[in-house]
């Protein structure tokens, strides 16, 4: 937690910048999307500014409620939000800062050090795009209240009781009119606020879901801050380090968080933060991290005669099997782009990369049996690469990857506009043929794979590409892998996953999946990744056929159409074209399931337990999990 600052907070911290007009025009501007993502933003936009109090050093208990008629609720024990009247406005501070854009106590006037909405745009923009609000301030021994509708006051803040209590409580309820839904997801929520528990320790986070049949009430608090975090991200993974490094220092009015562990596989798993935003496209705090590691480690290695004075190891060698996460907290961040997912202070890549050197070294000092695990582990991971770059090279030579020639069981579309193009990797070569005759050649493209392709999760890059059905599917797509991935070059803007409905589908499935996470994770961040859903049955009664692609649907219908003649489908093969096409290809009439990253950490986690080394992780998974299975296929 932030040291706290001795300053008093008043209607004289709040600096107006502009009016809040245009934000149900164009909500997207200020919210990104009005779509499930967009309507959870909301809510982290709200608890934002509770962090804030966080930071500065003044609450320590931040509660969040999804309430029975599906609003939500968000309560801190902070200062509260200033109720003095801003002379300039002849409005309440509460007011101003709910109705005003850019306004807020984050622009000069002293109220915080360290923020991370420093858009100032947060709660107004929550205002305005909610069909009610209410605030209440306990403060001054009062209790303040104040009730919005689609932005605008109904009446002025007035003074509702007294109190002993202090801090903010924020109601709202979005508006329809606005967002595509506007039901809560409380495992969206669970994710980002366990996340910022992480990242604030010391701080007491409640998520409580008040909805009839969902009551659900968890509690988030880590007073080992993100070390707790990187335990979590490895708790199915074997470990290299016994114990997580981990580094607190602070440097004048900055904060630098780091946790470090190493486990046994060979992903690369990294996560960055600045004033608890994730700064998902890195920035100097993550390159000082990365050049920290990567000094430390050639130091000891030469030091303890493991590598020659000539002998190097790259940053990618160092970082084989790291799991790590740094955090800073700093006053004035300069975050490049409106989307902040890069940290631009360069400054704090000179403070990071220090603390690293400094922290690491004296771990490696101490512990040196580990410090030779660790460079034998890089040295491993050199290797590893060089076979990997020859074997690219090899493949480049070959033109495996590159030039217009395509896989030779491909059968590609004749559309040439990627935006207008879909592929289907289809299983088997039975299924494939079906799924050929059946297609739309315009746009729909077919790979058939044959058998299960190779587990990325516990493979070499090296072994990877060498993997026949792999290597088709990068040659068929056309945007590389990896650090090489191109998005722009994409051949085709649907991927569609089509298995058999059994056992063995859902493997090959997730073992695609696992593919794409791994070497292609942009595939699933921009949604160009989808699960084809086959029908699981077939009822014909006479010339009427339905197809029916879940228990449920299949009860529905069996009682309308009584008895009739019940076809389980188990794979792909056993449909002809038309029943294919018509099933589960025709985009007016098909079902497809898009993956998503809403969760990149949980998916991670799971990937790891279905795909890693540990396989007393994975029985224990299933057991856990095997209620959710109706219907097993042996």
């Amino acid at each position: 937690m932030a040291e706290k600052i001795q300053h008093t907070y008043d209607q004289g911290d709040i600096k107006v910048l502009e009016g809040l007009e245009p934000v149900r025009v164009r909500p997207g501007m200020y919210i990104g999307s009005t779509d499930v993502k967009g309507l959870h933003h909301l809510v982290t936009e709200v608890v934002d500014n509770s962090i804030d109090e966080a930071l500065a050093g003044y609450c320590t208990h931040i509660e969040v409620f999804i309430r029975p008629d599906g609003s939500v609720r968000v309560r801190d024990n902070g200062r509260g939000i200033p109720t003095g009247i801003i002379e300039k406005e002849n409005k309440s501070a509460v007011e101003v800062v709910l109705t005003k854009l850019h306004a807020g106590g984050k622009f000069g006037g002293g109220g915080y050090k360290i923020s991370g909405g420093l858009h100032g745009v947060g709660v107004s923009v929550v205002n305005a795009l909610s069909e009610w609000l209410e605030v209440t301030v306990f403060q001054n021994g009062n209790v303040y209240w104040q009730h919005y509708e689609k932005g605008i006051p109904s009446e002025e803040l007035k003074i509702i009781g007294t109190t002993e209590e202090r801090g903010t409580q924020v109601d709202f309820f979005p508006d329809a009119e606005i967002f595509e839904t506007v039901e809560f997801n409380y495992e969206i929520m669970k994710s980002r606020l366990r996340e910022l528990a992480y990242l604030n320790k010391g701080l007491k986070i409640t998520l409580t879901d008040m909805r009839e049949g969902r009551e659900n009430s968890e509690t988030f608090l880590y007073e080992g801050g993100i070390a707790h975090f990187v335990e979590q991200l490895n708790r199915n993974k074997e470990t290299l380090l016994p114990k997580i490094i981990y580094i607190d220092e602070k440097i004048g009015d900055c904060e630098v968080e780091i946790a470090i562990q190493y486990n046994t596989g060979y992903a690369e798993t990294v996560y960055a933060y600045a004033n608890n935003i994730n700064t998902e496209e890195g920035g100097s705090h993550l390159d000082g991290l990365k050049a920290g590691l990567t000094k430390i480690v050639n130091e000891y290695g030469q030091k303890l005669k493991i590598l020659k004075e000539s002998e190097k190891l790259s940053g990618e060698d160092v970082r084989e099997g790291i799991t790590a996460v740094v955090s800073v907290k700093l006053p004035n961040p300069q975050f490049e782009g409106q989307t902040k997912t890069k940290l631009g202070n360069s400054e704090m890549r000179g403070m990071v990369n220090k603390c690293v050197c400094d922290k690491l070294g004296e771990f490696f000092e101490e512990n040196p049996k580990i410090a030779r695990d660790l460079i034998g582990k890089s040295i491993n991971a050199q290797r590893a690469r060089e076979a990997a770059r020859l074997a690219r090279e090899n493949f480049r030579r070959k033109g495996v990857f590159e030039g217009s020639s395509l896989p030779g069981k491909l059968a590609d579309c004749s559309d040439t506009n990627p935006a207008h193009c879909e592929i289907y990797l289809v299983e088997g070569d039975s299924a494939g043929g079906t799924a050929k005759m059946g297609r739309d050649r315009h746009f729909q493209a077919i790979l058939p794979l044959k058998g299960k392709i190779l587990n990325v999760e516990k493979a070499r890059l090296h072994k990877i590409l060498d993997n026949d059905e792999i290597k088709a599917m990068i040659k068929a797509f056309g945007c590389g892998y990896k650090d090489e991935f191109d998005i722009s070059k994409l051949r085709y803007d649907r991927i569609i996953c089509m298995t058999d409905a059994d056992v063995d589908g859902s493997h090959i499935r997730i073992l695609l999946l696992t593919f794409f996470f791994r070497f292609m994770r942009p595939l699933i961040e921009e949604g160009h990744v989808y699960i084809a859903m086959p029908p699981l049955y077939k009822l014909t009664k006479g010339k009427v056929e339905r197809y029916c692609y879940d228990d449920a649907e299949l009860a529905r219908a069996q009682e309308e159409m009584g008895r009739c003649e019940l076809q389980r489908y188990k794979g792909l093969g056993e449909m002809n074209a038309h029943q294919l096409y018509e099933t589960t290809m025709d985009p007016e009439r098909r079902t497809l399931l898009r993956v998503t990253m809403d969760d990149a950490v949980k998916a991670d986690e799971i990937f790891s337990v279905l795909m890693g080394e540990q396989p007393e992780l994975r029985r224990a998974f299933i057991e856990e999990n095997a209620t959710l299975v109706k219907e097993l296929d042996i």
